[in-house]
């Protein structure tokens, strides 16, 4: 199991939060933010995936 970002992958999970909608915030193709999160990411840009992700929960 690919544990890279899984805390971002669980939080849009148990949000119900799909990627595509995550990276249509981002202005990036949904591919390209699959490709960036097989990588660990910095803190600033989880800071950003997470407060996208609490953004559209809220919508």
């Amino acid at each position: 199991m690919n544990t890279t970002n899984a805390d971002i992958r669980l939080w849009a999970f148990q949000n119900n939060i799909k990627m595509y909608k995550i990276a249509e915030k981002l202005h990036i193709h949904y591919a390209t933010l699959n490709s960036k999160l097989r990588k660990e990411l910095s803190t600033e840009e989880k800071r950003k995936i997470f407060s996208i992700i609490d953004e559209l929960k809220e919508e």
